[in-house]
């Protein structure tokens, strides 16, 4: 019997680059690409838009960092990730000039590496933010692995003269409107109007409620020009109620109600610049939105509820929402006990679904979070993740957490009602435009309301006294 050599893996860090064309969908074909090519993508960082450096006269950069794994030697990755390149059409025509692509080896185990082709570490990354920011999110505490340099990836970030024009994070959200911008301090909310095509949701169960009998475009199609008019640029079509103890629906009857309404949306010659989300926490669900229309999975189960989610979202290439959520609708208000402190173990859990979704092959600039307002919390444990949203989303209580953007949904909540007084949950406008303005003070990204009129404005004036 002959003895089977084990198979040696190595992990590298790799640095991409765009500033031609389609920039986010050539980065996201490299990826593709190298896995493909056995060149597993573990993590990726976030999306970097960089002023360009050395040759100025050209377009800004988009830049991220993946770390892989391989089992190919150094010059056996180089030669593969120049293959990728120039089978994605990349022409060198100036030395760090304009191309679409981009793929550089940073690291290579804790090996170095001197070669006529190839240097490792690289030998400029030290000089470049726009190299060491992206590389500071997945190995900030790791040291640089040269002779005599006690030095880690953060403190050379640290160390650089600051940016005339400091990199912006980009989270692509569909190719129907532009992307989200979370650290640039002008960014503009975005509005999601919530369509619940359901019966029984907690505040608006049957308003836009059709079956395959009762299904109405006339009423549909006016309900979304309103929605458009009033500032939205997401819909987030739901097929399920997620309130507290809601009956479990059939993944049929979900799929019944969602489809023809997100096919419809997408006829609308007004929705061209709508994105369009599909809010479920089961994966054929989502799976068959995306090929109706849809450009975001929003799961309000962070893929728990379902074992196939995360992977679903892998292999969609969407956009996705992940909520911390304990538990399900039915069990969600008996899991309210947080020891650490509600901020802490809900940044704690929420990382724990950022792990599994990268382990799933989500990039991480394809990911937004939610903190999950009203589900599994009290009044005064919502009342503090409102309040601390933005220690959450500058990564003060975790700094794994930084950089991603959020997404808050308190429109209409319970927890509105037991501060206000208010019973009914379609009266508690003025309770959610308090909390939407706190929400955009600290930071969201996006909104998620039910009064869509009324709080588009709150958001613009909220954006006027915030975002400058």
């Amino acid at each position: 019997m002959i003895a089977t050599q084990p198979v040696i893996t190595h992990k590298a860090y790799i640095a991409l680059g765009s500033n031609l064309g389609d920039r986010i969908g050539m980065i996201e074909r490299a990826c593709s690409e190298m896995n493909r090519a056995g060149i597993k993508v573990k993590r990726t960082s976030s999306l970097f838009e960089t002023a360009p450096m050395y040759v100025l006269d050209q377009e800004p950069f988009l830049n991220a960092a993946c770390e892989v794994e391989t089992t190919l030697d150094p010059i056996e990755l180089l030669d593969t990730l120049q293959a990728i390149e120039n089978g994605l059409g990349r022409h060198k025509t100036i030395d760090k000039g304009p191309r679409n692509i981009d793929l550089d080896i940073l690291l290579y185990d804790n090996e170095t590496v001197s070669h006529p082709r190839l240097n490792i570490p690289h030998k400029l990354m030290l000089e470049r933010e726009f190299v060491l920011r992206p590389l500071c999110q997945l190995i900030p505490h790791e040291r640089v692995p040269l002779p005599g340099m006690n030095l880690t990836y953060l403190s050379a970030l640290r160390s650089l003269p600051p940016s005339e024009t400091v990199p912006v994070v980009t989270s692509p959200l569909s190719p129907h409107i532009p992307p989200l911008t979370p650290t640039d301090p002008k960014k503009k909310t975005i509005v999601m109007a919530i369509l619940n095509v359901t019966p029984d949701s907690f505040s608006d169960g049957g308003k836009h409620y059709y079956t395959r009998e009762t299904f109405n475009p006339h009423h549909l199609t006016t309900t979304i020009r309103e929605f458009i008019a009033a500032g939205a640029t997401i819909i987030d079509v739901g097929g399920e109620s997620t309130r507290p103890n809601a009956t479990k629906l059939s993944e049929e009857e979900e799929l019944a109600r969602v489809i023809p309404v997100i096919e419809h949306i997408r006829t609308l010659p007004e929705a061209a610049h709508v994105a369009i989300s599909i809010d479920t926490y089961r994966a054929r669900v989502a799976e068959l939105a995306c090929r109706a229309g849809a450009d975001i999975i929003n799961d309000v189960s962070a893929g728990t509820l379902d074992a196939a989610m995360l992977d679903t979202m892998a292999s969609s290439g969407k956009s996705v929402i992940l909520m911390h959520m304990r538990g399900d609708p039915s069990t969600m208000t008996k899991l309210t006990s947080y020891p650490n402190g509600i901020m802490q173990d809900v940044s704690t859990e929420l990382l724990a679904q950022v792990h599994a979704a990268e382990e799933a092959g989500i990039p991480r600039w394809r990911i937004i979070l939610d903190p999950g307002l009203g589900f599994a919390k009290t009044r005064d444990q919502n009342l503090a993740l409102l309040r601390g949203l933005g220690e959450m989303a500058d990564g003060q209580v975790n700094e794994a957490l930084g950089n991603f953007p959020w997404l808050v949904g308190t429109s209409r909540k319970a927890y509105i009602g037991h501060v206000t007084g208010v019973e009914k949950a379609d009266e508690r406008v003025w309770g959610t435009a308090a909390a939407v303005t706190a929400s955009v003070a600290n930071g969201a990204d996006i909104v998620r309301v039910h009064d869509v009129k009324e709080m588009g404005q709150v958001v613009r004036m909220a954006d006027a006294i915030y975002r400058v």
